[in-house]
């Protein structure tokens, strides 16, 4: 195949890398190669300024911590002979901006040539701390925004104040330039659906369009706590994952939103205007990406809902997830890591996703942990997660 070379480039089409190719309805589809590295996640702390009802720190017994700066340069040692040079995402299980060399740290990143992103729950975003970010070469900056009002926002977000946030981000928006939709950094709004907060998702989407947004993600909520599983949206939706391969098929057109609920409550292998909606399933976002996780002590991991040990529920029924970790970048080089043959195996094996069903069915005692499957896939096994059937997203 031939291709146009900055495509090649920027997809790791080298000659002899392996590509998997899907046949679809109406083409094919082809998936990079999973030795091509595009994205790295760096969780430059764990630690958070807030206590929010969402958060894997309600349920987890990790210990805390932030990056150190040699640590972080043994991070920017292994990408520097990468190219094109990965997208650094500055964003884990903490708030970044509570790290004190955060400015530093994007800095030092954009200084390797790629794109350079950042979320941040926005309540550290001072006017300094924007104008440092700005010059530092920031390209995108995520802001977390799960509610329209002050009541609904401080309901998920525990010991914040959406006025104040607001204000941060006007600043920060107003800081950049005179063109507020096309100046650097971008702005990107993330949105975790709840019931308690769904109602406000079109007020967030409009708040977002004047504070000069132009990115937007929408996920659901995945439950840690026994208590937010009442809060989630999706349970039909895994009920329907049974059936999407089903050999009845369904094709619609662009509907209003109510209509296309109601058809969809059906549970058919369903085509919406031309796209099949199975396709997102038993796909792992990290591996289609070609991402990879680093946490705060250096340890690297397939994707962050590996990145830490921690309790979820399913269907639910507690699940446990253990941490699993290839290697750590104080150790080893970040690309001998990155290149391991068990971790290549890995990832092969994740876009191939010959796991269990988990999601879909949850009936037995092997959907209660990462540790095996009825398949007889051993650790970590992937058939329980929720980002691999396209429910939980990650900007």
């Amino acid at each position: 195949m031939i291709f146009p070379p900055d495509v090649a480039s920027r997809h790791g089409l080298r000659p002899g890398a392996q590509i998997r190719i899907d046949d679809g309805a109406n083409g094919l589809k082809l998936r990079q190669p999973v030795t091509h590295l595009a994205k790295v996640y760096v969780e430059a702390t764990n630690r958070c300024n807030l206590e929010c009802r969402t958060c894997i720190r309600n349920v987890w017994n990790e210990p805390l911590g932030q990056m150190d700066a040699a640590t972080f340069a043994r991070v920017l040692e292994g990408l520097r002979a990468l190219s094109p040079p990965p997208t650094i995402f500055f964003g884990g299980f903490g708030e970044p901006l509570a790290h004190p060399n955060i400015v530093a740290m994007v800095a030092q990143a954009k200084a390797l040539g790629g794109r350079v992103e950042l979320i941040t729950n926005g309540t550290l975003l001072t006017k300094d701390t924007s104008l440092r970010l700005i010059a530092a070469g920031l390209d995108i900056l995520w802001v977390s925004l799960d509610g329209a009002t002050p009541e609904s926002y401080a309901d998920v977000r525990l010991g914040a104040a959406l006025p104040e946030v607001l204000a941060n981000l006007k600043a920060f928006r107003d800081a950049r330039g005179p063109d507020r939709y096309l100046a650097l950094p971008r702005i990107g709004i993330v949105f975790v659906v709840m019931k308690r907060n769904v109602a406000d998702l079109p007020a967030v989407l409009r708040l977002g369009e004047r504070l000069g947004a132009t990115r937007f993600v929408v996920t659901n909520l995945l439950p840690y706590t026994k208590e937010m599983c009442q809060e989630t949206k999706y349970p039909h939706v895994l009920t329907s994952l049974a059936y999407s391969h089903s050999i009845s098929h369904l094709e619609l057109p662009k509907l209003d939103v109510k209509a296309l609920i109601e058809v969809m409550r059906a549970g058919l292998s369903t085509s919406l205007a031309g796209g099949n909606l199975a396709e997102a399933n038993d796909r792992c976002p990290f591996i289609e990406r070609g991402a990879t996780a680093i946490a705060w002590d250096g340890s690297l991991s397939p994707c962050l809902p590996l990145l830490h040990s921690h309790v979820s529920f399913l269907h639910e029924q507690e699940r446990a997830s253990r941490r699993y970790v290839v290697g750590k970048v104080t150790d080893s080089d970040m690309c001998d890591l990155w290149n391991a043959p068990d971790y290549v195996a890995f990832r092969e094996r994740v876009q191939e996703f010959d796991f269990s069903p988990c999601t879909a069915c949850g009936s037995c005692n092997l959907s209660e942990a990462n540790e095996e499957d009825c398949y007889g896939n051993r650790f970590p096994t992937c058939g329980g997660c929720l980002w691999a059937q396209g429910l939980i997203q990650c900007p």
